[in-house]
């Protein structure tokens, strides 16, 4: 028996070279944009630091502050929360139903898919301008339409009450984005399945729970997973329109910890922010994940007792 060490072939050796090569460039910006300002912010959140002057250790001051000794903490954590489990179903719905329309066989269908799909390009500067034009109470088009039924508009987005419902509306905006995801998942869905179901006497509605939304229970679960994480890093919307107002009602958590670090410049304080959130995104999407068993299925999958 002969030992010795293993040595690739010129032509396996020249291949993995290649691989590194192309992977490279994504290694370095992962290195340089992510992994290192993710250690960084680590090491900050033990010190205070303003930018101006060097960090000074302070130990755990900063963690215990964020997690007992500020409200707007928990106060933007419950905003930001609220948005993403009111919103992100709210798109869910809404881009499921408005993909099934466009899944039948219409005259003009490809401009119909094109016009849903592009207000999802826009930039969000922009279309937080559209919205707060809207919004806004005394020219606005809601309000306008409004009073064409007799009816007085509130304040949008200068009323507490109605701030962040108004922000969740406008989130709709975007559902022309999963319209696309959502058509691919139906059209996978095989059509014998349908036919067979038909076959069995089922009507539409049966057909509809009991064959198309488990089929299409990954492309659901994938625009969950996204929606959840996207949502939860809500900021432009806020900033823009009504910048954490009236009364803390849209302070979200992004934009409070924005606040603590280009304006207050309290850079050690909004690492432990950015890391409550990092924390908060991964819990939840373990759990969504960890759920996926028992509701998501793929197709081909065998289910054993």
């Amino acid at each position: 028996m002969t030992t010795g060490v293993y040595r690739l072939s010129p032509m396996r050796r020249n291949e993995e070279l290649a691989g590194w090569l192309f992977a490279s460039p994504w290694i370095l910006g992962f290195l340089l944009f992510t992994a290192g300002p993710m250690l960084i912010s680590a090491g900050f959140a033990f010190a205070e630091y303003n930018l101006l002057q060097p960090a000074q250790w302070v130990g755990t001051a900063n963690i215990e502050k964020a997690l007992s000794g500020d409200p707007l903490v928990w106060q933007s954590l419950k905003v930001t929360t609220i948005y993403a489990f009111v919103s992100v179903p709210l798109q869910i719905v809404f881009g499921l139903i408005i993909a099934l329309l466009l899944n039948t066989n219409i005259r003009g269908l490809q401009y119909y898919r094109t016009i849903y799909y592009l207000p999802s390009v826009l930039s969000g500067v922009a279309v937080a301008l559209l919205w707060r034009w809207i919004y806004a109470p005394n020219y606005g088009l809601i309000n306008a339409l409004l009073a064409g039924f007799g009816i007085q508009g509130p304040g949008w987005l200068s009323d507490a009450r109605w701030a962040l419902p108004s922000l969740i509306g406008m989130s709709l905006w975007h559902v022309g984005g999963g319209i696309v995801i959502y058509l691919a998942g139906l059209q996978g869905v095989p059509t014998e399945i349908y036919e067979a179901a038909e076959v069995d006497g089922a009507g539409w509605l049966t057909r509809f729970w009991n064959v198309t939304i488990p089929l299409i229970t990954p492309v659901l679960f994938y625009q969950l997973i996204i929606g959840i994480i996207t949502a939860l890093q809500v900021f432009t919307q806020a900033l823009i329109m009504t910048n954490g107002g009236p009364h803390d009602s849209t302070l979200f958590f992004v934009l409070y910890l924005y606040r603590n670090a280009f304006q207050f410049f309290k850079m050690g304080y909004a690492s432990v922010l950015a890391w409550i959130l990092f924390f908060y995104i991964l819990l939840l999407t373990l759990l969504v994940y960890r759920s996926s068993s028992v509701w998501v299925f793929y197709s081909g999958e065998v289910k054993r007792s």
